[in-house]
């Protein structure tokens, strides 16, 4: 069943969802416009939760910036905020977001369940987004990419390796942890979840 359930055991709403998409846009048009840090605007009750989010910037759809945070023990609300300026302005693959491409990018959240540990055989591709760890490295990719681009179990698994910095094939070396989540996904385009792109 699509989207999974939320960590709290139920689906974002759409209102919840405008919510979140329309703090993201504040506090990236805030960091960008007035210079001021994120802020998130007083929670409703349903969106305490404390849990991972990512945030991608998508410009002609092509993407423009994907930073998130796997884990998190702040407020949803001020988790989105803070991961929507650093999406806008820290993802280092990407230049700062200029003021003249405010107008033009669309933003996508995805709200994570907890990670959940996990062996490679457990790893459903298309419903799991991945996360694996080694030593310093890590590397995390969203439960959409493999739908995306159609990946099989362990072309998820190798290409979450190479995210990593790592061999592709380190998902077998007992020594890598595994963990597994989902992901409800939405954008601007729609405020619906999406089969969209990568973590990125």
């Amino acid at each position: 069943m699509w989207p999974p359930p939320s960590p709290a055991g139920s689906v974002v709403t759409p209102e919840e969802r405008r919510r979140l998409l329309a703090v993201a846009r504040r506090a990236i048009s805030d960091a960008l416009l007035r210079n001021v840090p994120p802020q998130a605007p007083p929670q409703s009750n349903k969106l305490i939760s404390r849990c991972g989010v990512f945030v991608t910037l998508w410009q002609a759809g092509s993407l423009r910036g994907c930073v998130g945070k796997p884990e998190s023990p702040d407020p949803l609300d001020t988790t989105v905020a803070r991961c929507a300026v650093l999406s806008a302005f820290e993802d280092p693959r990407f230049p700062a977001l200029r003021e003249d491409e405010l107008e033009a990018i669309q933003i996508e959240v995805s709200v994570l369940s907890p990670l959940v540990p996990a062996r490679p055989e457990d790893v459903e591709a298309g419903l799991h987004g991945v996360s694996l760890s080694r030593g310093a490295f890590r590397g995390l990719l969203l439960p959409q990419v493999a739908r995306e681009f159609g990946w099989s179990r362990e072309k998820l698994l190798c290409e979450t390796c190479r995210k990593a910095g790592l061999d592709p094939f380190a998902w077998k070396d007992p020594e890598t942890r595994l963990s597994t989540f989902t992901a409800q996904s939405f954008s601007e385009a729609g405020v619906h979840s999406i089969p969209g792109g990568e973590t990125r």
